[in-house]
Order: C-alpha cells, then sequence, then structure tokens
C-alpha cells in the first residue's frame, strides 16, 4: 500500500526521488510496471525506464506494447537502442528488430556486439509462424561426459544469460541433441554421476519449420516447461518456452475466433483498439458484401411462394423461428468440427463417423424441436387467418416436420463445410461460419414452403 498513489497516478513517478522509484520497481513485476507507465507520453516512459538497472530495464521494457516500443526506440541513438537490446530475450529482441524501419535496422546493428548480432541474423531466418520464429536461443546445454558436481556449476555460470535452466540439453559434439536432464535430477543424483547416465533420451522436439501452433500443442500435451527445436542436421538450435507457448496459443485462438468470423486483417492480440474505423472496415466488408449478395436468393424464395404466404399468414410468423434454429444448430456442429480438426482429433477421412455422429444428434433435436413447435402452432395459433377447409392440426404439422428437416439439413451442413474446407486445404475456419448462416437460410426456406405447398397446398 505503501506505493499505491504511484500506482494509481503514474505522472507521480516522473517526479519522485530516486528511492522511492526504485522502491516501486522493488514492489512491483516488470509486467505491472510497464502497465502502469504505458499511458505516459513515450519520452516518459524512456525516462522512467533509465532509471532502473538494465536488466530490469530490458524486462519492463519487453513487457510494453509493440507499437509503444517502436515509438521509443524511434526517439533514441543507435547506441542505447543497441545497450537496451542487448539485455532484451533474443527472441523478444528479435521480434523488435523484424519490426524497427529498414534505416534504424541498418544503424543499431553494427552497434551490437558479434553474439548478438549473429543471434539475430539466425532468428530473424526463419518463417513467420513457425518453430524458428518464436524460438529463444538463451538455454542451458551440458556435454555428456559432466559429473553433476560440474553440471551444476556449469548452469550457475550460464544461469544469468538464460530464459529456462530447469531444463538443459545434453549435446554431441555436432550439436547434435542427445537428452535433456532436469535440474531436480541434477540435485538428486550423486555428485560423481555422469550426465549421461541420469540423462533422459526419449526428447520431445519440434523441428524449425514445424508450425508454431503444432509446438504450442505438444508443450500443452507433454506438460513441458520448453521444447527444443532442432533443425535439419538434428543439432539444437533453440527452445521454445511454456510461456511461449501460451501467447501462442492466445493468437492463434484470436486468429480462428475472427476468421470463424469472417474478419479479415493480421489477427494480432489486443489489436481492436489500435485499428481505425478504416481498418475495421477493411477487415469486415468482404465476406459482408459477398453473403449479402448471395442471401439476396432468400429473398427469390420468399418472392416465389408470395401466394402462399398471402393465403397463410401463420407461415410468415414461423420464419423467424425456423431461421433461428437452423442457424444454430448448423454453427453448433460447424464449432465443434473446427474444434476438432484443429486439435487434429478428427482429419477430413473421418467424413462418414462425423456424419453419422451428427445425423443421430440431429434427430433427436428435429424431434423435441419438430414437437415444441407443433404445440406452439396447434395450441396457441387459433388465432390466425387462414383460408377456409384449411386444419390447423395439417399446418401445425407442416411447420414442424420443416423445422425438424431444417435442423437435420443444417446441422449436416454444419459438418460439412469445415470438412470439405479441410479436404481442399483451406482454412476451415475461414470457410465454416461466414457461409454456414446464409446457406443454412436458403435451404431452410426452401424446406420450409416446399413442406408448406405439399401438406397445405393452397387455393
Amino acid at each position: 500500500m505503501k506505493y499505491a498513489k504511484l500506482h494509481a497516478n503514474p505522472k507521480l513517478l516522473t517526479a519522485v526521488d530516486s528511492a522511492a522509484l526504485q522502491g516501486f520497481y522493488g514492489s512491483r513485476h516488470p509486467a505491472i510496471i510497464s502497465e502502469v507507465i504505458s499511458t505516459l507520453s513515450e519520452e516518459e516512459i524512456w525516462a522512467l525506464i533509465q532509471r532502473a538497472d538494465k536488466h530490469l530495464r530490458a524486462e519492463i521494457f519487453s513487457h510494453l506494447d509493440e507499437d509503444q516500443q517502436i515509438s521509443i526506440v524511434g526517439t533514441l541513438n543507435s547506441r542505447d537502442v543497441a545497450s537496451l537490446m542487448t539485455d532484451m530475450p533474443p527472441d523478444k529482441r528479435t521480434d523488435l528488430f523484424k519490426e524497427l524501419p529498414e534505416a534504424l535496422q541498418e544503424s543499431v546493428l553494427p552497434a551490437l556486439a558479434q553474439a548478438e548480432r549473429e543471434d539475430i541474423r539466425s532468428l530473424s531466418a526463419h518463417e513467420e509462424g513457425t518453430a524458428g520464429a518464436v524460438m529463444t536461443s538463451a538455454y542451458a546445454t551440458l556435454s555428456p561426459e559432466l559429473t553433476t558436481a560440474q553440471a551444476i556449476e556449469r548452469l550457475r555460470e550460464v544461469a544469468p544469460d538464460s530464459e529456462m535452466i530447469y531444463y538443459a540439453y545434453v549435446l554431441g559434439e555436432q550439436r547434435q541433441l542427445l537428452g535433456f536432464v532436469s535440474l531436480k535430477k541434477l540435485i538428486l543424483a550423486q555428485r560423481s554421476a555422469r550426465v549421461d547416465e541420469i540423462m533422459h533420451t526419449g526428447v520431445i522436439f519440434a523441428r524449425v519449420e514445424d508450425d508454431q501452433e503444432e509446438v504450442a500443442r505438444k508443450i500443452q500435451k507433454y506438460d513441458l516447461l520448453a521444447l527444443p527445436v532442432i533443425n535439419a542436421q538434428n543439432a539444437l538450435v533453440g527452445i521454445v518456452t511454456h510461456d511461449d507457448a501460451m501467447d501462442i496459443m492466445t493468437q492463434e485462438h484470436t486468429e480462428d475466433m475472427e476468421k470463424f468470423m469472417g474478419i479479415g486483417g493480421a489477427h494480432e492480440d489486443a489489436a481492436y483498439i489500435k485499428t481505425g474505423v478504416w481498418g475495421h472496415f477493411r477487415n469486415r466488408y468482404p465476406w459482408v458484401v459477398a453473403l449479402a449478395m448471395l442471401g439476396l436468393v432468400s429473398g427469390f424464395i420468399v418472392q416465389r411462394f408470395e401466394g402462399l404466404l398471402l393465403q397463410f399468414a401463420i407461415l410468415a410468423m414461423f420464419m423467424p423461428m425456423l431461421a433461428d434454429t437452423g442457424g444454430n444448430t448448423g454453427s453448433q456442429s460447424a464449432t465443434l468440427v473446427v474444434r476438432a480438426l484443429a486439435l487434429k482429433e478428427i482429419t477430413s477421412k473421418d467424413v462418414l463417423r462425423i456424419l453419422g455422429k451428427e445425423l443421430q444428434v440431429a434427430l433427436l433435436l428435429a424431434v423435441l424441436l419438430g414437437a415444441i413447435a407443433f404445440g406452439r402452432v396447434f395450441f396457441f395459433g387459433g388465432g390466425s387467418s387462414m383460408p377456409e377447409g384449411f386444419s390447423l392440426l395439417r399446418i401445425a404439422s407442416a411447420i414442424s416436420l420443416a423445422l425438424g428437416l431444417q435442423v437435420v439439413t443444417s446441422t449436416l451442413i454444419g459438418a460439412l463445410l469445415p470438412l470439405g474446407a479441410a479436404k481442399m486445404k483451406l482454412d476451415p475456419a475461414v470457410v465454416a461460419s461466414p457461409a454456414l448462416t446464409t446457406i443454412v437460410d436458403i435451404t431452410g426456406l426452401m424446406i420450409y414452403f416446399t413442406i408448406a405447398k405439399l401438406m397445405i397446398g393452397g387455393l
């Protein structure tokens, strides 16, 4: 509570003495500090960061928003930028470097030490969205012939420059990955035991070209703190840590959600506020316009059966329920299938099994919802106008049957769209949801009016 006022009013931080500021820094996590000062101007943020020691300075800076990082770096000279980037984690440093303007990259790179320059070049060489692009080079390695006592001493030496030392990777002469050993096992083992005697040889690993989502899924599946990444020569080139895996999963979830709703763009986390109105419009209009044009088909269907609607106004009352129910059941089916495809639980080859299961679920839903619709029409639809000689029982039967068929077809369409997209090597999330509502509306109206025409007839 001592620093509550500073936390509540970041502007006060710019005027406090060094002792108070250091006390504030020592009582807060770097992520919280960056969040507190993020409301200040770039000049004020840098002035505050400079008053922290170099390691804390780099940590606070690493937690700032990417746009703020770039803005701050743009106000600094190349020497200050190089000093700041030297103390940043290798993966964060590389991410920042890749976002800098080319002119600033050329001025900063010579100011960095040789090791940092080579590290940036190496990590920058990998394609975005792959394991190589998200890995870090700050990891601990051991030789197999070391004793556990020597290994622990080695970890003490490299710990300040390693992002994660709970796992130490055992390498051969050509940096080939032989195994790994945990810090816990090193501590519990006999001091004279060799590393190759206690190491785990069944290593779960990724290759540099593997998709980042697959890497994150491996870390989640096997409960790992980090996953080693090897190249084509089976040499260890980096690791992906669990915190980076969480960032990847968040990013992929954001991307899937936005694609599922037909939103284009970069699919960045926390991008809503910083994206302008024109940017949001540009990301949203393609699918909306395309599906609106396709939706005109629904109008033609209604126009074709205009005479039936004029005779039986009661049919118009239940059109919204038909559309909503079809959209809801189709979306449920599509969501489950898209998720299962993303988690590799199913493939497009499982289409018959999936359709069989969805058909059974759809039939149960159709019976339930059809019964509800029948009861609503038969017991509470008597006040609606209709030509003489037409039975309310027949109308209720027609509406409930049409609704049941709509549920079945919508559910199957919801499953087929993502499966078909996966078969054609397209993103299921992009194809499934945006097109689903429009297609279900069209098929639903055709089913509704066709059943009504066949069962009710007309004058």
